[in-house]
């Protein structure tokens, strides 16, 4: 599952990172979306763009673009 599908309150574990942009990549690892990382998502705009998740203690507000292109798998 991808990051953007999942549903507010939902969690998930990131499994991988298939973001072919170097600078975003890096940019998004420097964020703590790494692999292993648990987030939930907390709310997203009323369009669906951009989405506000919850990791490691704070909260990031990220394109729903950039979410797609991470792969998850949904905690219960």
């Amino acid at each position: 599952m991808l990051l953007s599908e999942l549903n507010v309150g939902q969690r998930a574990r990131i499994v991988k990172l298939n973001i072919e942009n170097k600078e975003i990549r890096r940019h998004l690892l420097d964020m703590g979306l790494t692999r292993g990382t648990e987030i939930e998502v907390r709310k997203k705009a009323p369009i669906g763009d951009p989405i506000d998740i919850k990791l490691r203690d704070y909260e990031l507000c990220i394109s729903k673009s950039d979410l797609s292109q991470i792969e998850a798998e949904v905690i219960k």
